[in-house]
């Protein structure tokens, strides 16, 4: 079964080498976090199954490796292309799989997944000549001058693992310079919102991609991604998660020396200070409470306020979170979507609750909207915290904020680096050499200053639990490919 042919009467195929192809174990329903109504029926792969995915890519890997940067690059740009044609599709689609309201899910989940296949589309060097070096003559054989050549070559195949907070901008980030660099691609989807993941190697599908060279394997038992990940025909994997999953998916990796790249947990630190724009802090802290509703590893939820400024920010940010319209991700002016699932809803309310036992202050939020459906949690600020609280420590995945005070800037970078995470940090001050100081201290992988917006040619990756490796612009190119060295005598 080729194009369009993805589905069945009831549910949705997966995607093994070229073919859509009924799964084992059956289907299970995708909910909808704002309405819970069905979506869609999702495809239970067996372990064989996944096998077989990863079996396919294999398979498809040494003719791909060997086409054409410029071929490889043009598929990439012609599935740009489709998932612009069909972006109002896709973009009902991702709306109703992940509650995120209209605007998100068109620009920011459809629409940067299209722009990182754009992205990819252009063909960069992978060959660098290396400084001749003189030997002289000994026991290795006579004086020669010998050239080199690096060349970064496909790692072959590639496990994805995405996560559910964005099914397109994530899966896009891994498949895209993935599939640019000459790798192939098993792809295992979050199991709360896979069917854009299909829609994505639909895309590619159409747009040409070889059979075998995208595959999409899906499942809610924790067996599909583990077979995706201990499969010998997997070189590498993929993972954007979190960290107690990604020390799982580690053990294996280490056991058979596959390559691994790992975007983790976060509790990015905000660290502002007394001559801040207070305007701009509270702006770029409160996409916490809206943006995803908070399921983003990269969020802002740990505030650490210099004491001059302290209160009068706890009073910004309440007053800012209080403002935001909670409610159906499809009505214009609702800021504030709903969180997955009823599962993660349950956990970010314990954390609330345990926050009020630790000591901290609920200024606002704190309860369950009034609201007949949906996950949905109120964007929730809590005040009179320390650093050693399991609210400041852990991650939440929720629009939860912790305000924590410090008195000068030993205090604030001790603090910061005061924890388990270092994915992105971000430093306030209208003192310009002060944050750039302050970013250079952070153990973070990451640092805005004065901004919470990120530059995507800027290389992605965190400190510590955070993850391994980086990605994102060329640094993706990197990490889905090994370094061959070629000598020779000149």
């Amino acid at each position: 079964m080729t194009g369009r042919d993805t589905g069945a009467a009831d549910g949705q195929r997966l995607l093994i080498g070229g073919d859509w192809t009924e799964p084992d174990g059956g289907y299970y329903d995708v909910v909808d976090p704002a309405s819970e109504r069905v979506v869609g029926r999702a495809p239970e792969a067996s372990r064989a199954q996944v096998h077989a995915a990863c079996a396919a890519a294999r398979e498809a890997f040494g003719t791909w490796s060997r086409t054409a940067p410029e071929e490889r690059a043009a598929l990439l740009a012609r599935a740009a292309a489709v998932i612009g044609d069909r972006a109002a599709e896709y973009t009902l689609l991702a709306q109703a799989e992940t509650g995120a309201t209209t605007a998100t899910a068109r620009a920011l989940q459809v629409g940067v997944g299209a722009a990182r296949f754009r992205r990819y589309a252009r063909p960069e060097p992978t060959e660098w000549p290396i400084a001749p070096q003189v030997n002289d003559a000994g026991p290795m054989g006579r004086a020669a001058v010998m050239g080199a050549l690096a060349v970064r070559q496909p790692v072959g195949v590639v496990t994805c693992v995405t996560s559910y907070n964005n099914p397109w901008a994530n899966p896009a980030g891994k498949v895209a310079p993935a599939l640019a660099m000459g790798n192939t691609v098993v792809v295992k989807p979050a199991p709360q919102d896979p069917l854009s993941v299909y829609r994505m190697a639909e895309a590619l599908q159409a747009a040409g991609a070889p059979p075998g060279v995208v595959n999409v394997v899906s499942g809610r038992a924790v067996a599909v991604g583990e077979a995706a990940v201990d499969s010998p025909d997997v070189d590498m994997v993929s993972f954007t998660g979190s960290t107690a999953v990604g020390r799982s998916i580690a053990e294996v990796c280490g056991r058979h020396m596959k390559r691994q790249l790992m975007e983790l947990g976060g509790k990015g630190a905000a660290l502002v200070f007394d001559d801040a724009d207070l305007a701009s802090a509270v702006s770029g802290i409160g996409t916490t409470f809206s943006f995803y509703s908070g399921q983003i590893c990269t969020a802002p939820t740990r505030v650490l306020a210099q004491r001059g400024i302290h209160e009068r920010l706890i009073g910004q940010l309440a007053a800012y979170a209080a403002r935001l319209k909670v409610g159906d991700p499809r009505e214009r002016d609702t800021v504030v979507g709903p969180l997955i699932s009823a599962a993660h809803r349950d956990r970010v309310e314990s954390y609330v609750e345990l926050g009020r036992k630790e000591g901290a202050v609920i200024v606002t939020g704190g309860e369950r909207p009034p609201l007949e459906r949906g996950f949905f949690v109120a964007p929730t600020l809590l005040a009179d915290c320390t650093n050693d609280m399991r609210v400041a420590r852990e991650e939440i995945f929720g629009p939860v904020v912790v305000v924590i005070p410090f008195d000068d800037e030993e205090e604030a970078v001790r603090l910061a680096d005061d924890s388990d995470y270092g994915l992105i940090d971000y430093v306030w001050s209208a003192d310009t050499a002060r944050a750039f100081r302050v970013a250079r201290r952070l153990r973070a992988g990451g640092v805005g200053v004065n901004t919470v917006a990120r530059n995507m040619e800027a290389p992605f990756g965190g400190f510590r639990h955070s993850g391994v490796g980086r990605d994102c612009g060329s640094y993706a190119l990197h990490a889905y490919s090994e370094v061959q060295s070629i000598v020779w005598p000149g």
